[in-house]
This record gives C-alpha cells, structure tokens and sequence, in this order.
C-alpha cells in the first residue's frame, strides 16, 4: 500500500507501522473524524485463502464486540477491491515485549499495575466468551501514559465454535503456548490463564521459561518441564509473587485460576507484609502415578492390625535395658541412647543458632527506591537520603507533565529494591520539550501537516488561489519560522494554494483600453496589446481580443487586444515600427525584507514580483500602464513600438513600486 493513497475515499494511508503472518498495518488519517488510525490490511498473498480471510474476519467480530479501556478498539470493517481491511485504535507507543527489553529491570510494583491492566481486558473478553489463544507481549501495547492495550485477535475463538478447537490443531506462539494447547487439545479460558503466567515470569526475569533450537523441542517442554523458578533467577522476589507465576503456569487446567479476576485479586496482594511468610505453591497432584499431597489423616485410615503386623515385622531385637523398681512398685525402663541423642541435637541447635545469628549480622541491609516524581530537587534528594541511598548525578531532561525544576525520575526507578548507600541518579524536568520551527512556505502542505500532527501541533489549513505557488504547496504560516514553542500547546495555521483560478473571458470589443485593464486586474489576468488602423471602430478601443468571449483560462494568463488607431490618413502612413527586448530581473531581496512579516501577511511578495510596464509612442503614454506582470524569475518581454519617422518613444519598468529601468529616447536605430 502506497503513501498517500485513500482507502474507501477516507482513510489516507501515511506510513507503514509494520508487517505480520496475516496483515500488514499502516498509520493512517481519518479525514472525516480527522484523527489518526491504524489501518490492517490483509497480504496480497493470503487475498484468495479462504481460512485466512475467516481469521481476519473473525478478529473483527471478536474486537468489535468488546469494550475496555485496554483492548485496541475496531472502530470500521471494510473491502476494497479485493482488499479486507479493518480500521483500529491508533496506540502511539511500543509493545510488550519491547518494553520489557527497554526498562529491564521492572519495578514490582509497576509490573503488578501492567498486569492487573491486561487481566481486566481478558476479563472482558472471557465475559463475552472470547478466548485470545495468542497472549503474548507482541500483542500488548503499552502507549505513552503506560495503558497496557491488547490487540490481535486473529485468532481469537468464541467458546462456542467447537469445529476450532480439534485436536492436533495448534495455534498460537510457542514461547506462551499453554500444554493443552501444545497437545492440541481443547482449549479453554485456563489457557489464556497460562499464556499470563508466562507473560508475567517475562516482566520478572527478562526472559521466557523455556527456550529451544526448534519450535517443537519449545513445545516439548511446556508439558513435560516444570516452570523454572523466577527466585532462583532473581532472590529478591517474593514467594508470595512467584507462587502466582506458579499457580497461573500450572501443567492441569484444573490447578490454575479459576479465572482472571482471581489471578488478579491474588497478584494485588503479591506484595503485602502479611504474605512474607508464604510457603511455595505446590499444585495437588492426582493418583495417576504423579506426585499427590495427602491430607493430614491419611495415615490414621490403616487398619490397626495391618500397622501393628508391620511394627512386629519389621522391628529389630530389643536392647539390654536396665530396669528400676518405682515407689509405687512399677517398672521403669531407662534408655542410655536417649541422652546422647539430647545432647546431639542440643549442638546441632546450637550451630544452627549460630549460623542464622551470623547471617544476620552480615546480610546486607536492604531498602526500596522511593518515588520521588513531581517533588522539588532539594525534596527528592531528602527522600532519597531518608531511604539511605546516595544520591548520584542529577541530570537535566524534558518533560510535558512534570512541572520544571521537578523530579521526573530516578535510575534505578521507583520500588527497585537495593542495598544501603547505592547511587542513585535523579532526573530533573526541564519543562516541556520545545520544537524550532522551520520555514514551510514552499513544502507540501500534506507531507508537512502529518509531520507537526505527529509532533502534537494542532494545524489548521487556509486555501486561498495562486498563480505563483503551485496546488497544494504551502504559501505562508501563521508561527514565525524559527520560534521555539511547545507543540502541544501550539496552534499553527497554514495557507496552502489551490493553484490558479479559471477565469471565462466576457467579450471585450470596443471597450477602451482603461476599461480592459481594469477587466484584466479584477480577474488576474495579463494584457499584451496590439494596434491597426479602423475605419469601423473608433480609436483606442478594442477591436478584437485572443482567445476570445467565452474562452476559459487560468489566473496570471495573458490576453492580447488589438486595439484602432483610428482611421488611416496619409500623415499616419510615415510611422517607424520596431520592437525593443528586455530582460527583467527578479528580485529575491524583496522577498527577503519582508519575510519577517509574511506569516501573517496577504502579500505576496515572498514568492513574486509584481511588474508595471510604462510606453510612449504613437499608441501608448507613459501616464497609463501598458502592461502588468507577476514575475517568479527573471523575465525577458518584447516592447513593440511605433513612432512618427524623426520621432523617438520612450519607457519605464516599474518592479514592487520602484523604477529599475527607463529609456526616455528610444528610436529604430
């Protein structure tokens, strides 16, 4: 799909954004709601397939029909000469999966906030019934304002349609695939469930669970190996947070969240003091020769005569013992064992209280980034000292909503969990970014809109007819160029030409030559001037004009009259004619000067010259404009004389309202 083309005569494609297995997609310009979108367009290869185009339609129906602040809206479904595209939500920002690999590590805190926003849209898509099957951060977009957004429901399926869920049939990446789904069996809501367990072990660690040299050896492993723990990769995390990992990535369906809203009750308080002591999640395990936790009276169900058969069995002979005679006269029996085994465990205790006390001493102590945004760079610094950090380089950067000479952030970021005395880096706003503006007169004006739209300028446009600017070029701008300003904040107008104007010709026969130049001025229009002698048409008036009444010209053509002389008499007959060549220079100096007024002039000066021609002969007196110019460049014209023999005409060439030439004695020789 080509730049500038326009799709069902509304959608004007700006820029490619990127390319997948099924689509293509584009920015694009919505001239009737005059916003910016993303259009997806099936691939010219996959036009004549038909399960393709069934994919491509069914994430249409499947999009449109949910509604949430973090799902990619649909907002148009169409075909164009063969071409299925659908029309979505512009999200200006990146994916998931960049993200992750930009701003490594994550704060907990943020990667919980991330989370909770795609849990509730697959809520949304579960409540209709909608399961994504394709979860993964290539298909989460994280925008500017850190909105998670998901999008691509390609194939996305309604729990209804059986017929897509067959066994053997496997859809979706491999790297977020859930087992049943690996298996090709049904697939169900647990299995987006899975595909977010992964998605989350990715926001913790930084990387996927499992990786492999083929797809198949990556599928292998998500339902033969058990999920690597993210602690061992990182100890800081808590147990509380990886048992959600756990519990969402369990191997059996029936073990995971029982649904989405679940997954993020329990997330939310992932990191709450009271689940410190947490114990490892370990899914139950059924009697199918895996692993099972048996409940606590398990053992109390064995028959007695069973469990004493196998003491008797099963004991060894008794030891000699020493027996003692009671006051009341019952034996007592002494075991000489029992008190090296007290006192074996006695020391035992003792090193272990040992270790856990050294331990203690020489852990280091450890304290979370504060978060210091909006605060004033003496508070921030405070915060940050109050947390025992050290804080490090204080650097300067823009910012459009942080207020100037506020803190914007810090590296590491708000929540990292680090040892005392760490340097800490402090970000400092500037205030917003400001954009020098350029000089535009002459640039196209739709190339240069999408650029400060995209910038975040509000432009307006101004039409306005040209003879010196071609059609669609910028004429001037309403920002002078070379300000700095605040885009968002700025509002910029600029004029564009629609090219000349048509002007139909009224007939101009016997009308004097005031009265033609006047014609010529109100329609932009250039008279050049002939003469003869007439019997029939009285002198200075016009006898005949090319083209003629009716004919339809452009704006800044020229038009030529001949006008009588009058009737010939014998003195009239001894005239000398000729023609004098001139070459009339442009002046871009003029344009210049006035340049620092354009923006907001009507002048046209910038871009033109306006020339007035002065001539003196039989015909013509330099008190009357003989012919009227704009120029763009230099300029060669032809003056044509005609003078009483022994006579001399004369003339004078008038550029902006300043004389640059003149001759008051100009003869044939």
């Amino acid at each position: 799909m080509r730049t500038g083309y326009t799709l069902n005569d509304r959608y004007r494609i700006v820029r490619a954004l990127g390319e997948g297995g099924m689509a293509n997609v584009y920015l694009a310009r919505d001239l009737i709601l005059n916003r910016d979108v993303s259009v997806k367009l099936l691939r010219l290869d996959l036009r004549d397939d038909p399960g393709t185009i069934r994919r491509f339609q069914r994430e249409a129906l499947a999009a449109t029909e949910l509604v949430s602040p973090n799902i990619v809206q649909v907002y148009d479904v169409g075909e164009e000469n063969g071409m299925q595209y659908l029309v979505m939500e512009y999200v200006e920002g990146t994916d998931l999966k960049a993200y992750i690999k930009q701003h490594f590590p994550i704060p907990y805190q943020e990667v919980i906030q991330i989370m909770e926003q795609i849990l509730s849209a697959v809520k949304t898509a579960h409540e209709h019934n909608i399961i994504h099957r394709d979860l993964k951060p290539q298909n989460i977009l994280i925008d500017r304002n850190q909105v998670a957004k998901i999008t691509d429901f390609g194939i996305a399926v309604a729990l209804s349609e059986h017929n897509l869920t067959q066994t053997n049939t496997v859809l979706g990446s491999v790297h977020y695939l859930s087992p049943e789904q690996a298996r090709g069996g049904m697939v169900t809501k647990q299995s987006d469930i899975y595909s977010l367990g992964i998605i989350l072990y990715e926001l913790l660690t930084g990387t996927v669970p499992f990786e492999g040299e083929t797809a198949v050896s990556i599928v292998l492993k998500h339902f033969q190996s058990e999920i690597p723990s993210v602690r061992d990769l990182d100890p800081r995390i808590p147990q509380a947070l990886e048992n959600v990992v756990l519990k969402a990535t369990a191997k059996r369906p029936s073990d995971r969240y029982t649904d989405s809203l679940s997954m993020a009750d329990d997330l939310r308080t992932a990191l709450s003091p009271k689940r410190a002591g947490e114990v490892r999640f370990t899914p139950a395990v059924e009697e199918d020769g895996e692993t099972k936790v048996l409940p606590a009276n398990a053992l109390s169900s064995v028959a007695p005569d069973t469990e004493q058969a196998a003491t008797t069995q099963s004991a060894p002979a008794a030891p000699a013992t020493e027996h003692k005679v009671t006051p009341k006269g019952r034996k007592k029996t002494r075991h000489p064992r029992r008190r090296k085994f007290l006192l074996a465990g006695l020391v035992v205790l003792l090193v272990l209280l040992g270790v856990l006390i050294g331990v203690g001493l020489f852990r280091p102590q450890m304290t979370n980034v504060p978060n210091i945004t909006g605060k004033t760079e003496a508070v921030a610094k405070s915060r940050l000292r109050d947390a025992y950090l050290t804080v490090g380089t204080v650097h300067k950067t823009a910012s459009a909503k942080v207020k100037v000479n506020r803190a914007v952030k810090t590296e590491p970021r708000f929540g990292t969990q680090l040892k005392r005395q760490t340097i800490v880096d402090l970000w400092i706003s500037t205030g917003p970014k400001r954009y020098k503006l350029a000089n535009y007169q002459g640039d196209s004006y739709a190339s240069t809109a999408a650029k400060l739209e995209a910038l975040g300028f509000t432009v307006h446009r101004e039409s306005v007819h040209s003879t010196s600017v071609p059609a669609g070029k910028i004429i001037q701008q309403s920002v002078t160029a070379g300000k700095q300003v605040v885009p968002s904040r700025t509002s910029i107008t600029l004029m564009v030409s629609t090219g000349s104007a048509t002007v139909t010709l009224a007939d101009l026969t016997d009308k004097t030559k005031v009265q033609a130049q006047n014609y010529a001025t109100a329609h932009n229009l250039n008279l050049a001037f002939q003469y003869t002698y007439s019997s029939d048409v009285t002198k200075g008036h016009v006898i005949r004009q090319s083209p003629g009444e009716g004919a339809v010209v452009q704006e800044g053509d020229e038009v030529t009259l001949t006008m009588s002389r009058g009737e010939q008499t014998d003195s009239s007959s001894s005239t000398d004619q000729f023609n004098v060549t001139l070459k009339i220079p442009f002046d871009e100096g003029d344009s210049d000067s006035s340049s620092d007024s354009a923006n907001d002039s009507t002048s046209s000066s910038s871009a033109s010259n306006l020339i007035q021609i002065y001539l003196k002969d039989q015909d013509h007196s330099l008190n009357t404009v003989y012919k009227q110019m704009t120029i763009t460049a230099d300029t060669t014209v032809t003056l044509p004389f005609t003078v009483v023999s022994g006579k001399a005409g004369a003339y004078k060439v008038v550029r902006d309202g300043h004389v640059i030439a003149s001759d008051s004695h100009v003869t044939k020789n």
